[in-house]
């Protein structure tokens, strides 16, 4: 397997609980990979790590065949690999397609000596990102609000214009943390065809968190289980749904009481 994620033997401790204990797992490149398990079974910790938002205390994580256990989240997302928060981060007073806009990197305008002495150089840079940013709002089908401040929008479109984000930026891989989480289920639908067709046309890989079986069932394969900080099972979800060390790992109950 081409793995763009590895995570190999990671354990994080917070006092004397240990949140990820000896876990490995790996994110094939192009795959769409979903994380599932109980609260409290290590998941949120994980992410964090994969992101660089944590240190762990032993274990590596290599991206894209890289050494990247070190990195810190910016370093991590000039590689390439970008996330998105269970509750949507955005500049509130921007509109859409300048929350957009101020994603790309090397904007010259950012330099005021550019500014005063390069012009011509500002403006076709301001043009290129600009086109850009509305081809990804074209993409997205967020065409009516991309003037909308985007304090405005509703919970599903500011869900849509993070992954437009990472667009922005051309991602090789994105951290999807709960995806589904205060969005309504017609929008939620066109959530996850954006994420099927950045996989698909786009190539994109996608490390997806989600509590919503249905949403895993539909966009992943495979799925891989914790619990207690370990990883349990893995594969497809007709499979996952059908052992017995999942259902007992949610509810706490063997699968004949259950």
């Amino acid at each position: 397997m081409d793995a763009l994620i590895d995570v190999r033997n990671v354990t994080k401790r917070f006092g004397g609980l240990t949140a990820v204990s000896n876990c490995s797992l790996k994110v094939a490149r192009g795959s769409v990979t979903g994380l599932i398990g109980p609260n409290g079974a290590g998941k949120s910790t994980l992410f964090n790590i994969v992101a660089g938002n944590i240190v762990p205390d032993s274990g590596s994580i290599a991206f894209d065949g890289q050494e990247v256990t070190a990195l810190k989240p910016h370093e991590l997302f000039a590689r390439g690999l970008a996330r998105t928060f269970q509750i949507a981060h955005e500049f509130s007073n921007m509109t859409a397609l300048e929350n957009l806009m101020v994603v790309a990197a090397d904007q010259p305008g950012e330099s005021l000596l550019n500014t005063w002495f390069r012009p011509a150089l500002v403006s076709s840079r301001d043009a290129a990102v600009r086109q850009k940013a509305s081809d990804v709002i074209d993409f997205l089908k967020l065409g009516h609000v991309k003037n909308e401040l985007a304090g405005n929008l509703s919970g599903g479109q500011k869900k849509l214009l993070e992954l437009g984000r990472t667009m922005m930026v051309d991602a090789k891989a994105v951290l999807l943390d709960e995806v589904a989480a205060g969005v309504n289920r017609t929008l939620l639908q066109d959530l996850a065809a954006n994420i099927e067709r950045m996989n698909r046309e786009l190539g994109y890989t996608f490390f997806v968190i989600e509590h919503d079986m249905d949403l895993i069932g539909r966009l992943c394969d495979p799925v891989i289980v914790m619990a207690q900080g370990e990883v349990i099972a893995e594969g497809p979800m007709e499979a996952i749904r059908a052992n017995p060390a999942i259902v007992e790992a949610y509810f706490g109950t063997p699968v004949e009481a259950a």
